[in-house]
């Protein structure tokens, strides 16, 4: 990408649920870069509103979340399988509307050995990618970095996973990794180090096809709680965007706060004014 693209998650909040075309112009008319969709809750979409956001792609960044209901390391098979086929369709409703990336919560420890966790996150992101290769699908599959300990996704995780798979790449969420810490990694020094350490380990290329997240956020020693607007949390994000801008990463930061456009122009603003 040649820029780093600032998006929301999901249609903005002005949008008052009015549907895709109101909330792509009001995107549109702030000055933003571009739409995360949000298929949480299962991987629907209108044709017509697939033509709007694929339309939009042309000029704008899109991503999609997949749907929350993902465990691959689930104890039962079923539910292991349908995990795999959600993100499947997620892939392929992002290649349908020009989508960028895609990205989800991978998996729980259920009280697992972590390898043992690992070999199995890697047992069925081997089913993924082969069947996205058989199907000329080439949207980046981005496992996203988790907020809470009981679940599998630290950033070392994510970047091993990472190089086993041409496909596979992190989602950084920088307010998850500070959540799940219970407050740590929140400096100028520990963001750039996530950047350096993924550039070291994935090739420098890497920070020019980035997809993030961020957003102010409520933690206690279980990690993660609930996703707070920047203002009213302790969110380091000036600091992350200086370490940004000296790294000169490109692609795509979702902002996840619940205000969702005002702090997305926030983050853009502030870059911008660097």
């Amino acid at each position: 990408m040649n820029k780093l693209h600032f998006v929301t998650a999901g249609l903005p909040l002005a949008s008052e649920n009015k549907g895709y075309k109101q909330g792509l112009d009001i995107i549109k008319s702030m000055n933003l870069d571009g739409l995360e969709v949000e298929f949480v809750h299962g991987v629907r979409m209108t044709e017509a509103n697939q033509n709007l956001v694929k339309d939009f792609a042309k000029t704008n960044a899109v991503t999609c979340h997949g749907p929350y209901y993902i465990n691959l390391n689930s104890q039962e098979t079923e539910k292991i399988e349908a995990s795999i086929s959600r993100i499947l369709e997620t892939a392929r409703m992002g290649k349908l509307i020009n989508a960028y990336s895609i990205t989800f919560h991978a998996a729980f420890y259920m009280k697992q050995d972590v390898d043992d966790v690992y070999k199995t996150v890697f047992s069925s992101m081997e089913k993924i990618c082969s069947t996205l290769e058989e199907e000329n699908n080439n949207i980046w599959i981005r496992p996203e970095t988790t907020g809470k300990g009981t679940q599998w996704g630290t950033l070392e995780e994510i970047v091993k996973l990472s190089k086993e798979f041409k496909q596979v790449l992190p989602c950084i969420d920088f307010a998850h990794i500070h959540a799940r810490s219970n407050g740590d990694f929140n400096t100028y020094d520990d963001f750039c180090k996530m950047l350096e350490y993924t550039a070291k380990e994935l090739g420098n290329e890497v920070l020019n096809n980035m997809h993030m997240h961020a957003a102010g956020i409520e933690y206690s020693q279980k990690g993660e709680k609930n996703h707070l607007i920047f203002e009213e949390s302790d969110m380091n994000y000036k600091d992350l965007l200086k370490a940004f801008k000296n790294f000169d990463v490109k692609g795509v930061l979702v902002c996840e706060s619940p205000n969702i456009e005002d702090d997305t122009k926030l983050l853009k603003d502030y870059y911008l004014s660097l």
